[in-house]
């Protein structure tokens, strides 16, 4: 889409966070038209006339990311408005961050050359186009923070999971170990975060770990700090 230099044009970008092989990975798309063609890039696009911010990320997300609207946690993250962000004009983007639990593979949009999950790992030697390293750097540490007084965490498992696959998610997100017993101790004595079930994982050489579901909470108190404290 083309844009004039005289006008101010409205955007989404996404980051779309899940956890593969115990890690924290980002989908991005590798743009096939200029400017930055190319490169890799958040998923993004404009904002269409008649249709609010919701609607255009919600369409986003299923033409780059092959996700419906009921696959993720959407939430708002910030605004990016800087002039000469985007070379075609001035361009005012709403960041999202879309959390979801053993999100797919993408299948390629019309007008991406690729698509894939990276780890975050991985982007240590990418440049991202436009202000994109910017806009994820945001939206991981706004999901970072919110694991610490919010029951997000839940939105990467299952509908049942064990103690120790949500501890996995607080480790692959902060990036840091974990003490098991602590934290056992701090995640089933926070009200409204856990719901114990009376049935267990499947065994896997030890004893069967009980399993547990979202207990439909909203906030952490206490939180979970990530200095342990």
């Amino acid at each position: 889409m083309a844009t004039s230099s005289s006008e101010i044009h409205v955007a989404v970008d996404l980051t779309v966070l899940t956890l593969r092989d115990g890690a924290l990975n980002v989908l991005l798309i590798q743009r096939e038209d200029e400017p930055h063609r190319g490169a890799w890039a958040l998923p993004g696009g404009f904002v269409q006339l008649g249709e609010d911010l919701d609607g255009a990320a919600y369409r986003v997300l299923a033409d780059e990311a092959s996700l419906g609207s009921g696959a993720v946690h959407l939430e708002q993250v910030r605004t990016f408005g800087t002039p000469g962000r985007d070379p075609r004009g001035h361009v005012v983007s709403v960041a999202f961050m879309a959390l979801g639990a053993d999100l797919p593979d993408p299948r390629r949009g019309e007008d991406v050359a690729d698509a894939r999950w990276w780890s975050l790992q991985e982007l240590a030697e990418v440049t991202l186009a436009f202000d994109h390293a910017t806009v994820l750097e945001c939206a991981v540490e706004r999901a970072r923070s919110k694991l610490e007084y919010t029951t997000l965490a839940a939105t990467f498992l299952p509908e049942e999971f064990t103690i120790s696959q949500l501890r996995g998610v607080y480790e692959s997100v902060w990036g840091t170990t974990l003490d098991a017993g602590n934290f056992h101790r701090k995640a089933t004595r926070t009200e409204g975060f856990l719901e114990e079930l009376d049935r267990h994982a499947a065994p896997t050489g030890g004893r069967p770990a009980r399993l547990y579901r979202a207990a439909g909470g909203t906030s952490l108190m206490p939180p979970l700090l990530r200095s342990g404290d």
